[in-house]
């Protein structure tokens, strides 16, 4: 296994790390504990710059592979995915942010899937990357923030992400479009 997969599973068992540190407390309750919060977003940060460092290992070294194609996808999605429940946990994110989010992945993997019945491997694409970027600095800014964050900011926390969570919601409806419509013949042509 090469360093660009080795470092999509690192991204991939990374999750439950930064699942545990974001579940230690709660956004703008008084269990909160910003100290876990800032670890959480240490923690996701690392994970995020594994995405762009094997992405770009790959690509230099020639080392783009199959297994990649699926896996760093598949890495972003757990890690953002949990990020976002989170968010949705502390009553930032809307459910309909996190079900268009869903509804979007679900039907990328649908294409794929169907691709891959015909020995086909779809990339990402250039939206799916600017949605995977928005969503990567949402979730940074939130846990930053909120650990940064003094008692009498939580207000101004908690409107920016919504806000930021809305944004990415519109990118994430607009990459899912375009990507459907590229690979339209994957389900057109299903048997």
């Amino acid at each position: 296994m090469n360093l660009p997969n080795k470092l999509t599973l690192l991204r991939i068992l990374l999750v439950p790390v930064f699942m545990v540190l974001a579940g230690m407390s709660q956004y703008g309750t008084a269990n909160f504990n910003d100290g876990w919060y800032l670890a959480a977003g240490i923690v996701f940060a690392a994970a995020s710059f594994t995405d762009f460092l094997d992405g770009y290992l790959a690509r230099k070294w020639k080392m783009v592979t199959d297994f990649g194609k699926f896996a760093d996808p598949l890495a972003d999605k757990l890690l953002t995915t949990v990020a976002f429940l989170y968010m949705m946990r502390d009553g930032l994110c809307s459910i309909w942010v996190v079900a268009i989010i869903l509804a979007r992945e679900f039907a990328v993997a649908g294409v794929r899937m169907l691709a891959a019945a015909d020995n086909k491997v779809i990339a990402a694409n250039i939206w799916g990357k600017v949605k995977t970027v928005l969503q990567m600095l949402t979730i940074l800014f939130y846990y930053f923030a909120a650990a940064l964050s003094g008692p009498t900011d939580v207000m101004a926390v908690a409107i920016i992400t919504q806000l930021l969570c809305w944004a990415v919601a519109v990118v994430t409806l607009l990459s899912g479009g375009i990507y459907l419509w590229q690979n339209r013949e994957c389900f057109m042509n299903a048997k």
